[in-house]
C-alpha cells in the first residue's frame, strides 16, 4: 500500500541534494570542530560557512546567528534569557503557542520569575492587536512578548511588523517562533523589531534535530547550556556538524525554490480546500484559512459521529499521514489546545483533522483523500 502524506508541519522528507551535502561530514570529515589539527579547522570552517549562508538569507549578521538542537531549545533559551538577563517580569503570549512556548512561561510563572498574561484572540483566532497594546501599556514592568509567526495547527500568520512596532514603542522584547516560517517565508530581519526567532530545518527538507536562534546584536544574553565555549561562548556542547550542514543547505534550497514551491502548494491548498467545501457541506474551517494564512497548512472539523470519532485511526489504516491536532488516547479523542482556544472551549462535538503539504504533495493525492474520506464520513 502506497502512504499519502499531508503531516508535512510536523516534519518533512529529507531533500536527497542536503543529504548529499551531510555525507562528508558523516564519513571522512569527522573532526571535532573544536580541535585545533587540520580535521578540525576544516569542520569549523564548514559551520561559520553554514552560519554566514543562513545569516545572508535572513538578512542578519553571522554573529547573531546560533545553532541548536531545534525550536524547543531556541524558545527555551529566548524565553528564560529574556527574564534572566533582559529585565523582563511579565510575559505576554497567547493560549495558542506551541507547547515549546506555553509549558516554558507557565515554568517561568509558576516559580515567581515573572507575571503572566495572554492576549485576547479575535473570531478567526488572530491575535487581537488592540488588546496587546492594552497590555503592554498596562504593564508596570518589562515586557517580554512571545507570539508565533504562524501556528502550527490552524496556520494563522501573525502580523510580526506590527507586533514589533508594538514592542518598540513599550520597551518589550518580543520573541517570535518562526518554526512553521523559516524556509516558507522571505525574512529580512533588519527591517522588524525582533530580539529572538528560531527555526528548525526539519520542517524545511533538512535534518531533524538542528536548529537555529536568532539573538538580536542590541540585545545580550547569558548561555542557556553551560560547559564549553561552542557558539561563540553561547551554546556548550560539540557541535551537530552534519545537522548544521545540512541546515544551511535545506534553508539555501528553500530560498532557491520560494517562488515556484509557494505558488505551487498555494494552489495545491486551495484545490484541497475546494474539494473539502463540495463534498462535505457541513465541514468547517478553523482559522482563517482563506485569508492571512501559512499556505501550507488546512485544518477542518468534520462533526462527531460514531463513523468518525475514529477518523485518524481509519485514514492512518488506510495509509494517510495527517494530524489531528488532537492525541487519541485509550480510544478517547482529546481536542487540541489550539481549536478549544479559539472555539471557547466548546469544539468538543467536532473532529478537527490538519493537512498539510509541501512541494511533493500532488492534487492525485487531494483526490484520493477526499474519496477516502467520503468512505469514513
Amino acid at each position: 500500500m502506497s502512504r499519502i502524506y499531508f503531516d508535512n508541519a510536523a516534519t518533512t522528507s529529507l531533500d536527497p541534494e542536503v543529504l548529499a551535502a551531510m555525507m562528508p561530514f558523516l564519513t571522512e570529515k569527522f573532526g571535532n570542530p573544536s580541535s585545533i589539527y587540520s580535521y578540525g579547522r576544516e569542520t569549523k570552517m564548514a559551520i561559520e560557512l553554514a552560519r554566514k549562508s543562513v545569516a545572508k538569507t535572513l538578512n542578519a549578521s553571522p554573529g547573531e546567528i546560533f545553532f541548536t538542537s531545534g525550536g524547543t531549545e531556541s524558545t527555551n533559551t529566548a524565553l528564560h534569557a529574556a527574564i534572566r538577563d533582559l529585565g523582563c517580569r511579565h510575559i505576554i503570549t497567547s493560549p495558542i503557542e506551541h507547547h515549546a512556548t506555553l509549558h516554558t512561561v507557565e515554568y517561568l510563572a509558576h516559580t515567581g520569575q515573572a507575571t503572566l498574561s495572554y492576549v485576547k484572540l479575535t473570531d478567526k483566532g488572530h491575535i487581537d492587536l488592540n488588546h496587546l497594546e492594552e497590555l503592554l501599556a498596562g504593564s508596570k514592568e518589562r515586557s517580554v512578548v512571545t507570539l508565533m509567526h504562524a501556528n502550527n495547527e490552524i496556520g494563522n500568520l501573525l502580523k510580526i511588523k506590527a507586533v514589533g512596532e508594538l514592542c518598540e514603542k513599550y520597551n518589550a522584547i518580543f520573541h517570535s517562533d518562526t518554526v512553521q516560517t523559516v524556509g516558507h517565508y522571505p525574512f529580512d530581519l533588519k527591517k522588524l523589531n525582533v530580539h529572538f526567532i528560531n527555526g528548525a530545518s526539519h520542517k524545511f527538507h533538512g535534518p531533524k534535530g538542528v536548529g537555529i536562534l536568532y539573538v538580536n546584536e542590541n540585545v545580550s544574553i547569558k548561555p542557556y547550556i553551560n560547559g564549553g565555549s561552542q557558539e561563540r561562548n553561547m551554546r556548550a556542547g560539540t557541535e551537530n556538524l552534519y545537522g548544521i550542514v545540512g541546515f544551511a543547505k535545506a534553508l539555501e534550497i528553500a530560498t532557491a525554490r520560494y517562488e515556484q514551491d509557494s505558488a505551487y502548494i498555494k494552489d495545491l491548498k486551495a484545490y484541497m480546500t475546494g474539494r473539502l467545501k463540495e463534498t462535505f457541506p457541513d465541514v468547517v474551517f478553523n482559522g482563517d484559512t482563506e485569508g492571512s494564512s501559512l499556505y501550507t497548512v488546512v485544518n477542518v472539523s468534520f462533526p462527531m459521529t460514531e463513523r468518525s470519532d475514529m477518523l485518524l485511526f481509519n485514514l492512518d489504516m488506510a495509509g494517510i499521514c495527517v494530524s489531528g491536532g488532537s492525541a487519541c488516547t485509550s480510544g478517547a479523542n482529546s481536542v487540541s489546545h489550539v481549536i478549544k482556544a479559539i472555539y471557547n472551549g466548546h469544539a468538543g462535538d467536532r473532529v478537527p483533522i490538519r493537512f498539510s503539504f509541501c512541494r511533493h504533495s500532488t492534487k492525485d493525492e487531494v483526490d484520493m483523500v477526499i474519496e477516502k474520506l467520503k468512505e469514513l464520513v
